[in-house]
């Protein structure tokens, strides 16, 4: 495990210039401020989500991220409004970040039910590095352990970094479809513990989806029998993923399957870009909803890595309808975006 974190650490500082990467939900509609702050709001009510993500829980060097959401939407000023708390722990605990985030959104009626949104975010981070316990490269010579790491700059530097950033995103929807864009880490922050740079690489997501009815059960307006197909791209500094996928919703069931990666590119190693497999299964239960899904990795990683398990956990409460508002639950419903 010490050397496993070391090496990571290490080979970020190598060189004048290295990247670091964001954390990942594989429930990305289930994260949506996460992904876009466009969607701040969206849910056209008070809202709170929760998201947990253990990623290769098999190996000692995993990666555990937890976000906690609440937004809400202001109709009198076509505004949403939110906060969210997320937490993210690299190498049992030697690596860790803590960010809190403040969120708008503005919307536009274009015309009929067409909407366009867009949002900014701001956040302020803190990073911090236990070096306690690891052991370093000229803590060693030709014979063995000499316990002294002084001439490591890990080992003698600060074990706290704060920084703000910022974000912004674009969404467009109407009843039957969604697509948005956005773009974190816009002033691209150095990370670095040390002199060397690590630069927090923007990153840019673009993510859509379609509302296909497959029967009409207009008849019961808590039921819904729809299938969504779904994708999110993401690239940051020289990497980019594709998740590409769908899920079907039979009231109150929610059932999904998704692929991540691009098989038409190589990586470094000259092997495919296969990243994993994702199952999802929820349910949703009047204002509340709950999922599970799994990642089978697919990656030379492969299965023994453990996979990655993800919760998502979600309450909307009632919309606050008045007589200025006659359009609010028109225009809730017009939002084809993943309620779950």
């Amino acid at each position: 495990m010490k050397k496993s974190i070391y090496i990571l650490l290490f080979l970020s500082c190598l060189g004048n210039e290295a990247f670091s990467q964001d954390p990942q939900f594989s429930q990305f509609y289930a994260a949506p401020m996460y992904h876009n702050p466009a969607f701040t709001g969206s849910g056209y009510a008070p809202r709170a989500i929760f998201n947990f993500r253990n990623q290769w829980p098999s190996l000692a060097a995993n990666y555990t991220t937890s976000a906690v959401s609440v937004d809400h939407y202001i109709d009198k000023f076509n505004s949403g409004v939110g906060l969210m708390l997320v937490s993210d722990q690299q190498g049992a605990s030697r690596l860790k970040n803590t960010e809190i985030s403040g969120f708008y959104s503005y919307q536009l009626n274009l015309i009929d039910d067409h909407f366009l949104r867009m949002g900014v975010q701001a956040t302020s981070s803190n990073r911090s590095f236990d070096s306690n316990g690891l052991t370093f490269p000229d803590q060693f010579d030709n014979n063995g352990y000499t316990g002294d790491p002084s001439g490591d700059p890990l080992a003698n530097t600060g074990s706290t970094l704060h920084f703000v950033d910022f974000s912004a995103g674009v969404l467009y929807y109407n009843p039957k479809a969604y697509l948005g864009v956005s773009v974190h880490h816009l002033t691209q922050p150095d990370i670095a513990f040390t002199a060397s740079n690590d630069i927090l690489a923007r990153k840019i997501m673009i993510n859509g989806g379609l509302n296909i009815p497959l029967a009409d059960l207009s008849t019961s307006s808590d039921k819904e029998f729809v299938l969504i197909p779904t994708f999110l791209f993401k690239q940051q500094g020289k990497f980019n993923q594709l998740d590409l996928g769908a899920y079907v919703t039979y009231s109150p069931l929610t059932f999904g399957l998704w692929y991540r990666g691009i098989p038409v590119k190589k990586n470094d190693t000259d092997a495919l870009n296969h990243d994993a497999i994702v199952a999802l299964a929820g349910f949703r239960f009047d204002n509340f909803s709950f999922g599970y899904s799994y990642d089978l990795t697919i990656s030379g990683l492969g299965a023994s890595s453990g996979g990655s398990h993800e919760i998502s956990i979600a309450y909307q409460f009632d919309p606050y309808e008045s007589k200025r508002s006659p359009n609010a639950r028109r225009r809730k419903k017009s939002l084809s975006c993943p309620k779950f």
